[in-house]
């Protein structure tokens, strides 16, 4: 690379190209040089970014996953088409996560099935969920971005947990009723209707929350 260009201008590159977060340890797997290597130079791309002149971008570290991404505060004035989508078939994870946290990874597991590790990778790929080891499981909570996602004022994972059990009680649902509104589920039990939960939940949540059908 000692001809070509630098590696903090090659990892820009490769962060907004993949448009999505990226493990530091595989960007050093990828690059072929040390993770600690790689760090520095990611660390180096961060304060250089955060010193452009009316720059929209920021690059944010999230459990040693790194993501290239517009500010915040300028995400309720860009075009939704622009905006980060979210699949709809993580929102009913992401929800419950949001509801239960910190939550074990098994007990999702039980809540919604072997699916779980692959919508929890994914919501991790996105920054919006945190995992850490803990005894036989993994501990999931939500991240400062997915406060930032839905709006939340809040990052504790306590007080996130609490505003988010408030959102469904001003709705009348319960953390499951929540969670499959949002995923547009209707479950067998539930004294709601498919519209009438998708339509009190995602018309109550932020307007910036953008979702993709898939």
């Amino acid at each position: 690379m000692s001809n070509g260009p630098d590696l903090s201008t090659l990892l820009e590159a490769t962060l907004f190209g993949a448009g999505r977060s990226l493990p530091q340890s595989e960007l050093a797997k990828q690059f072929d040089i040390t993770e600690s290597t790689i760090r520095i130079a990611l660390l180096d791309l961060q304060k250089s970014i955060s010193e452009r002149k009316e720059t929209a971008l920021q690059l944010t570290e999230i459990n040693r996953y790194w993501v290239l991404e517009v500010k915040p505060e300028l995400s309720n004035f860009i075009p939704q088409i622009a905006r980060t989508e979210i699949p709809k078939r993580l929102l009913k994870t992401a929800a419950l996560i949001a509801y239960h946290q910190p939550m074990a990874q098994n007990k999702l597991v039980e809540m919604v099935g072997q699916v779980t590790y692959e919508h929890v990778s994914d919501l991790r790929e996105l920054g919006l969920v945190d995992k850490r080891r803990d005894g036989n499981t993994r501990r999931l909570t939500t991240t400062r971005r997915f406060s930032e996602y839905f709006g939340c004022p809040h990052t504790a994972a306590s007080d996130v947990a609490a505003w988010f059990k408030e959102q469904a009680k001003e709705m009348g649902l319960t953390g499951s009723q929540l969670a499959e509104a949002l995923s547009g589920d209707e479950g067998e039990d539930s004294d709601f209707s498919e519209e009438s939960l998708e339509a009190d939940v995602l018309g109550d949540l932020p307007e910036n929350i953008v979702t993709e059908e898939e």
